[in-house]
């Protein structure tokens, strides 16, 4: 007992760290994003888990955690004999390498295995993988790490032609790995699956794939939902590192309950859980590298768990693999601030009120799909994070801004024949601030039932406020970033068709002693309703036009050209209703010619039905301003 009050007074009188500093990891290295072929969707229900800890229980939180750690040291030291159990290696774990209190207890537990700061420095320099025994490091790991030759190729790889994305995968990781790895264990899952994320995506919150998976452990949209990532309008949680991380490691543990072994669940994780299955039972094996041997799994899946266990023997030992410490730029952990948001707030007024860059928010808010944050409310408040030591000084500056300083926000769903400067002007905002709102650089045309948000200033403006506005300062912001806005006469109404749209048939011609008739699909249109009115067959309009069943739908969309061979001459072409532009040009020079402006038409479209320029709609009409031409105007649509 004198031996273990001697230890007390050693860890009593020796200073603590910070409980805000966050614990110091060794670098560890990243490899090449994969993109996933599937991830399917598992059956039930995901476990909710809390994607950040509560503000005011932090303290609390640092208090526990080291009051654990040191029940677990009275323990193991009341009882010399013993050797320390798995849970106070858990515990030890926890603390972090470089964190003192560890230190002191791997001294009083004399348990140098654990000390992998040491170990990993004297591990020699590896300059030939074929004698490499992976045995020697094996218990640094808690996931399992094997010498394969596909794994030997992988570490050539990064040491040769992907060295340079390797270093700044490595350069990256010390941002995320102090607040992945404790959330992996949290749920149960060995610490260093995190090097899953750092194969699948090099721990860019911004990645995104082929297959349309995102964020740093690249989900699609279906598993993503799954395990419980928000996507809408506002937000993509899939791309949050936190958020992620925790689905991450639901979907992993369930893919190892199913699968039984980690090399099963990552490659579950990059083809989907059944296929893996299915092959298990065809060849009736768990062992993946006797599955991989045979026919069955892509190449990519053949290749993701050598591809894994190489980023790891490399992770933790790079010098030992010939990469020099002045090869890495080690970014800070993540470290943040949180504030609750009750309505949805401008980033760039955010930004100033915290007296930070917009730049640093969205790093911090990857989820933010636009440049603002998500309705809220106070009963339903969007948490945000906020660059550390900001939180008062955004408090404080926040609750002080005027109606002038803020933008409130609605969201338009486009309508055939919208423009961009008919809906700036329906809501009193700027066009530069819709782009620059919806991340848009520029935008002539746009698409029907899209939607956008729009920035409308709250309150109505003085002549005092004007120049000094929220909303001007949103232009002059769009226009510093590159934001351009087309002239109205320039903008093309939302579902008008691109190019001329032919109106029946175009060209008659004569080919080897047979007419052709070339026709532009009409709207309505059907190949029944053309070949009703040829007197042909739908089976000969399809093998005219080399069409299978499937790709006549791609081909009768409107304005489409298709060939028909008919036996007789066809009627008349009567114009439809709904058709706006004529596929010849109309004749021009016939003086007295006028058009009524119907709703929802543009200058553009007249001038494309007639086969004029906008200039010559302006010149003939002594028109300056187009942005607000009247329903019913009449104008002269030809030469005067």
């Amino acid at each position: 007992m004198q031996s273990f009050s001697l230890l007390l007074l050693v860890l009593s009188a020796a200073p603590q760290p910070p409980s805000d500093s966050p614990p110091q990891t060794p670098p560890a290295a990243e490899a090449r994003p994969a993109d996933p072929e599937d991830k399917p969707v598992l059956a039930g229900p995901a476990q909710d888990a809390d994607p950040s800890p509560a503000e005011d229980t932090e303290g609390l939180e640092d208090e526990s955690l080291e009051l654990e750690e040191m029940r677990a040291l009275e323990g193991a030291t009341l009882d010399p004999g013993a050797r320390p159990d798995a849970e106070v290696l858990q515990s030890l774990r926890r603390l972090g390498v470089a964190n003192p209190l560890r230190l002191r207890m791997l001294d009083a537990l004399e348990e140098p295995t654990f000390r992998e700061d040491e170990a990993s420095a004297e591990m020699p320099r590896i300059t030939d993988l074929s004698t490499f025994d992976v045995a020697l490091v094996q218990a640094r790991y808690d996931i399992p790490v094997e010498m394969q030759p596909l794994v030997a190729q992988y570490i050539q790889f990064f040491q040769g032609p992907g060295r340079k994305w390797f270093r700044k995968w490595v350069s990256r990781s010390t941002r995320y790995l102090p607040t992945m790895q404790p959330i992996l264990e949290s749920l149960g899952l060995p610490r260093d699956t995190v090097y899953l994320a750092m194969i699948e995506s090099g721990f860019s919150p911004s990645a995104y794939s082929w297959a349309h998976a995102a964020g740093p452990w690249q989900f699609i949209a279906s598993t993503g939902r799954q395990y419980g990532l928000h996507q809408d309008f506002w937000v993509d949680e899939r791309k949050d590192p936190i958020k992620a991380t925790y689905a991450a490691a639901r979907y992993l543990k369930d893919l190892h309950a199913e699968l039984g072994h980690w090399y099963l669940a990552w490659a579950g994780y990059n083809t989907g859980s059944g296929r893996v299955r299915r092959l298990m039972e065809r060849h009736g094996t768990s062992d993946f590298w006797t599955i991989s041997a045979e026919k069955g799994l892509a190449t990519e899946t053949k290749h993701y768990v050598p591809k894994l266990i190489a980023a790891a023997l490399i992770a933790k030992h790079p010098a030992a693999f010939g990469f020099a410490e002045d090869e890495f730029v080690y970014e800070p952990p993540l470290a943040f601030d949180e504030v609750k948001l009750t309505e949805a707030v401008d980033l760039d007024v955010v930004a100033r009120a915290a007296g930070a860059s917009v730049l640093e928010v969205q790093e911090l808010n990857p989820e933010l799909r636009r440049w603002c944050t998500p309705p809220a409310s106070a009963k339903n408040p969007y948490t945000l994070r906020l660059p550390q030591g900001t939180r008062q000084r955004f408090t404080e500056n926040f609750a002080q801004l005027a109606a002038k300083d803020r933008l409130a926000f609605r969201v338009h769903r486009v309508k055939r024949g919208d423009t961009l400067s008919q809906i700036a002007l329906n809501y009193g905002t700027a066009p530069e601030a819709i782009l620059q709102m919806n991340q848009l650089k520029s935008l002539r045309t746009l698409r029907v039932n899209a939607e956008l948000v729009i920035p409308v200033p709250v309150g109505r403006p003085t002549k005092e406020s004007t120049t000094e506005s929220a909303l001007a300062r949103k232009v002059a912001q769009a226009r510093r970033s590159g934001v351009t806005v087309p002239r109205p006469e320039d903008e093309v109404p939302a579902g008008t068709p691109r190019g001329p749209v032919a109106v029946g048939p175009i060209k008659t011609e004569v080919i080897s002693g047979r007419k052709r008739i070339t026709y532009g699909v009409q709207s309505g249109d059907s190949l029944w309703a053309i070949s009703q009115r040829f007197q042909v067959s739908v089976d000969d309009m399809r093998k005219w036009n080399n069409l299978t069943v499937r790709a006549s739908k791609r081909a009768l969309k409107v304005g489409s050209v298709l060939y028909v061979w008919p036996s007789n001459t066809p009627a008349p072409v009567v114009e439809r209703a709904g058709t706006v532009v004529a596929a010849q040009k109309a004749p021009t020079g016939r003086a007295g010619t006028v058009h009524s402006l119907a709703a929802g038409e543009s200058v553009w479209s007249v001038a494309q039905r007639y086969g004029i320029t906008v200039e010559d709609i302006k010149r003939w009409n002594h028109i300056t301003d187009t942005s607000r031409l009247p329903t019913g105007l009449k104008l002269t649509v030809s030469a005067p």
